[in-house]
Parts: structure tokens; sequence; C-alpha cells
């Protein structure tokens, strides 16, 4: 899958091996998720535009998995977009991770190790803390699906992910 360095335009294959990709916003108070559309995964940019569309008390969040590859969680708060990867690794070889590691300005080859990258803190204002969220990501153990449903769970719409997905819980 070698492309070049700068494009990272999502091809149609690449798309086909996203597992889920599924927005969350809460507007007054309560929970609603759905699934985001094919056309709004190109990129953080494109799926930072899509997460604009949504209502929210306090922006949207995107959890998406890649071919039980890594994870990545993106969430629009006004102009500002938060980026979380699971696995920084990933950009040598999805160009959805590397247009992760691009918005955070980070360079990876293929010599380094698993690592996430990104705002570990994304989600510490609905109840995962920074700490919490790395520990869970060095839990090489559980498939991405698991990885985000804790993450859903901790947010407190863990019950409407699980189900959305098709998660038994």
């Amino acid at each position: 899958m070698e492309r070049g360095g700068a494009m990272t335009e999502v091809s149609d294959a690449e798309v086909g091996e996203i597992d889920l990709a599924v927005v969350a916003y809460r507007d007054e108070g309560d929970w609603s998720l759905s699934e985001l559309p094919d056309r709004s995964l190109d990129s953080v940019d494109t799926i930072a535009k899509e997460l604009r569309r949504y209502p929210g008390d306090n922006g949207a969040l995107a959890l998406i998995s890649v071919a039980e590859d890594f994870v990545l969680l993106v969430r629009a708060q006004g102009q500002l977009v938060r980026v979380l990867l699971s696995d920084a690794t990933a950009a040598t070889d999805w160009s959805l991770a590397r247009s992760a590691i691009d918005h955070i300005g980070v360079h990876v080859d293929d010599e380094d190790d698993q690592a996430p990258a990104g705002d570990l803190a994304i989600v510490a204002d609905m109840g995962m803390s920074a700490q919490d969220m790395g520990a869970l990501l060095d839990d090489y153990d559980l498939y991405p699906e698991e990885i985000l449903s804790e993450v859903a769970d901790n947010a407190g719409f863990g019950g409407k992910f699980d189900e959305l997905v098709g998660l038994n819980g």
C-alpha cells in the first residue's frame, strides 16, 4: 500500500476496510449516535467538517475503527479539532491514519514502536481521563471495537454505541 507522502485521500478500498465509523453528540443532555457517511472518511479534515454538522452541547465525537488495526477519535468543538490515533505507526500503511498524524504534527516511520499519538485527554470532560485513555490504548489484547466501546461506556453512551455497532456486552 505504498502511496505518495503528501497524498491523504482515502481510496475506496481503504474506506471498505473501515470497520465502524460512528458520530456521538449530546444535545440537550441526551446522547445521539449515528453512522458517519463514507464520503466523510477521507481525512481528519473531512471528518471534522462532517462533525460540525451535528448539534452538540460540547461538540461531536467520531469513533472510528479501521481493519481491526487501529482506532481514530476525532472531536470537533467549533473550530477546535482534537485527534487521537491509537497507533501512530498505522500512518505508514493507512492514509486516514496519515492524515491524523499530519493534523497532530508528528513524524512517524517504519522503525517506530506502536504508540498512541494525539490528545489522550480528548474525552476527559466526558469521564475518561488521559491516564485511563493511555492505559486503555496500552492494552494490546483488546480489539479496536472493544476500545471504542470502553470509551463510549466511560462517556455515558456505551449501551447506545454497543447496540448501534452490534456488540453484545
